[in-house]
């Protein structure tokens, strides 16, 4: 049975360093260091190997994450942003401002929903949610093509009135 916590105790410092002398940052060999243990948590070698140098199958898993890491970082440029550069990132949620507008357009688009005339709000709803053709809604309501466009027409119309002028 493996004893990972007298393993890490014993060996997690001498992992890291020798992920360091093969040019991994400290930070990033710390990392390695306990992502090696983690996979031997997940995965340990199997039970049928009574004679498996635990040490040496730690060391093993750590240099093949570090090779990893470093054919990674030949394929991917990374540049280190300083605090305030990195505060300059535009942040792309909406902000509280735009939540709060976009949500009263909704409740001002539902209620002039609510007025259109039913044939009329049912062909709107048949288009825009449900994604019908007009010629479906046509046969669903037995109207021409041309009075369900109408209809639909109308109803952006009559939603475009109801909301304020942008």
């Amino acid at each position: 049975m493996w004893d990972l916590h007298t393993l890490f105790k014993k060996h997690a410092r001498e992992i890291a360093q020798s992920l360091r002398r093969r040019g991994i940052r400290e930070d990033v060999a710390d990392d390695l260091t306990q992502d090696a243990f983690v996979r031997v948590l997940s995965s340990p070698p199997k039970e049928t190997s009574a004679n498996v140098n635990q040490a040496g199958y730690l060391y093993m898993i750590a240099r093949n994450l570090g090779i990893d890491h470093l054919r990674r970082s030949h394929l991917v440029s990374f540049v280190s942003l300083e605090p305030e550069e990195f505060a300059r990132i535009r942040d792309v949620s909406p902000s509280p401002e735009k939540i709060t507008y976009d949500r009263q357009m909704l409740d001002l688009t539902q209620r002039a929903l609510r007025e259109l005339p039913e044939r009329t709000r049912r062909a709107f709803e048949m288009h825009r949610i449900e994604e019908m053709t007009i010629a479906a809604i046509a046969a669903e309501l037995n109207l021409s093509v041309s009075r369900v466009w109408k209809l639909i027409q109308d109803a952006y119309e009559h939603i475009d009135g109801r909301l304020p002028a942008q």
